[in-house]
């Protein structure tokens, strides 16, 4: 008896140029955080995202916010201004630092941080306790968040802001990467990532003093002297050469996996379109998607969750949306600014399966369980 295979949601796509780069690395014993393809894979991503940005790989992308606390002197007492819809990777680090996030909610175009409670919050901290030391700002599911309006808030307040880039290579704002919209960018290769490192991320910046102070801290801050000496906190967050070989076979295709996700997002949109119950996040103008996941929004909790069920039932991988960080229990005494559009979206959306390596078959049996549970 034939069985079908699982579908998951978004699953590793190599291209086969991956093996290349990591034989290479066996063959001449670059078997460390550091080598030919730490720097070609860096030089690769700085080409991509316009040549004009310094990158440092790391380990990940919860690292690569950590080291960008980091440098801009995020410490014990201050307080960051956190998108709430997002994964709690975009928090924690906060809380690394011994600061205190501030949950910020969505609009609803992109749903991501609303511009307007952005201000509100800012305003609110100075009056009651002081300016924040930082905004972290997420592109979430790839959908470039308004970084004009958050830029501009930030800058009327002279704070800087952190773009959370993690599931947003490939997409770009009015022509320009995301990740090199702010002061410091970050993104992540993990492996449910639109390209993948198998764990990695990438931290973003203008200065190639920060990039270098990143590469530092990254390194268990180990200065300049024939012995061990340390006059700084370091970390191990430096990616491997290895892993760094992965990627830069991944990113040989990466135009070419951000083209299959907005396929599969094009065929989920004209095949469900006609379902008054459904609604989809469309790009507005002057953004361009990645679709790393696409995601559909229901008229009620109860209907994406007969959809979640029916398709997990054939063996479907889906999820809903973000849980929001002022929803969770681990944040559930930290002040947030909210609006009800980040609640409302995790009760009544549905991550579909997105990946890159998705077939036609894929694709046509994913749809059959949608259009069964909504019969």
């Amino acid at each position: 008896m034939l069985t079908k295979t699982k579908i998951y949601l978004s699953s590793p796509h190599m291209g086969g140029l991956e093996q290349q780069y990591v034989d290479e690395a066996f063959k001449t014993n670059w078997i460390a955080p550091l080598g030919p393809n730490v720097d070609g894979f860096e030089k690769d991503i700085q080409d991509y995202l316009g040549g004009n940005k310094y990158v440092a790989a790391l380990s990940s992308g919860t690292a690569s916010i950590h080291l960008a606390l980091q440098l801009l002197d995020v410490s014990q007492g201050d307080e960051v201004l956190c998108q709430s819809f997002t994964f709690s990777a975009s928090a924690n680090p906060i809380i690394y630092q011994g600061a205190t996030p501030v949950f910020i909610d969505s609009e609803r175009e992109t749903w991501n941080m609303s511009p307007d409670l952005l201000e509100i919050a800012i305003q609110d901290r100075i009056e009651k306790y002081k300016k924040p030391k930082a905004i972290i700002a997420v592109h979430l599911y790839g959908m470039p968040y308004k970084a004009d309006e958050i830029n501009a808030v930030a800058k009327k307040y002279d704070i800087p802001v952190i773009e959370d880039s993690a599931e947003a290579l490939g997409s770009t704002y009015y022509g320009k990467a995301c990740s090199t919209l702010s002061d410091l960018g970050i993104l992540s290769f993990n492996g449910n990532k639109i390209i993948t490192t198998s764990g990695g991320g990438a931290l973003i910046s203008g200065s190639k003093s920060l990039k270098d102070r990143a590469v530092f801290l990254s390194t268990q801050a180990r200065d300049n002297a024939p012995h061990y000496e340390h006059s700084s906190i370091g970390f191990n967050y430096r990616l491997s050469n290895v892993l760094a070989g992965i990627g830069r076979g991944q990113m040989r295709v990466l135009d070419e996996r951000v083209a299959a996700r907005r396929r599969n997002f094009e065929f989920y949109k004209k095949h469900l379109d006609r379902y008054n119950a459904i609604s989809f996040l469309e790009e507005p103008q002057g953004v361009f998607c990645n679709r790393w996941i696409t995601c559909i929004n229901t008229e009620s909790f109860e209907m994406r969750e007969h959809i979640r069920l029916t398709l997990s039932e054939d063996d479907i991988e889906t999820r809903p949306l973000w849980k929001p960080m002022h929803m969770q229990p681990v944040f559930k005494d930290h002040l947030h600014f909210t609006n009800g559009v980040s609640e409302q979206l995790f009760n009544t959306g549905l991550c579909l399966p997105s990946g890159s390596n998705l077939t036609d078959s894929d694709l046509e049996r994913i749809l059959e369980n949608i259009k069964k549970s909504l019969a």
